[in-house]
């Protein structure tokens, strides 16, 4: 699938993404192991933060995030505008799966649910699973929303861009 053709009018709403939670086994990250966790358990782990989809670079072992997103990261949603078509359109879009969040240098933020339950942590109050609503990530200042980012777009030396947050 060609970049130029692709059209971003995908329907995403996270509130709407929050509300079929419910339809989901109250805390079922507490009582499942990631691996033995349905497709649909598996994606409401994420919070929507859109952490993932800022660029990293690899520096001597570390990873470094940079406040350059992915080019179709909505920063007011914090959503991916091509969510079903994200691979076919962005080749190096990495898939969450146990390889990918166990990777070490760790590349997720360490706010990741993903990367949190798999390493003994809880959820955080603010995520949606716990919350009930989608904007409490957005609210406790834990996803891109509202902070200063670029889209990969416009960006030619990633080094430029590193950031230092404290929720990386």
């Amino acid at each position: 699938m060609d970049n130029k053709n692709i059209t971003l009018a995908e329907e995403f709403s996270p509130q709407q993404r929050v509300d079929e939670f419910k339809k989901l086994k109250p805390e079922f990250w507490k009582h499942k192991k990631l691996e033995d966790m349905s497709r649909a358990e598996w994606e409401a782990l994420c919070d929507g933060c859109g952490k993932c989809c800022l660029n990293k670079l690899e520096i001597k072992g570390k990873i470094k995030f940079t406040n350059v997103h992915c080019r179709f990261l909505d920063c007011q949603s914090c959503l991916c505008k091509v969510y079903t078509h994200r691979f076919d359109v962005m080749p190096d879009c990495r898939d969450l799966d146990l390889p990918t969040i166990r990777e070490n240098p760790r590349w997720l933020p360490k706010t990741c649910a993903y990367w949190l339950l798999d390493n003994g942590y809880d959820l955080p109050e603010w995520h949606p699973l716990i919350s009930g609503n989608a904007e409490s990530v957005n609210q406790a200042g834990m996803s891109v929303k509202n902070r200063e980012t670029v889209s990969e777009t416009k960006v030619r030396e990633y080094e430029n861009y590193i950031v230092d947050w404290q929720d990386l």
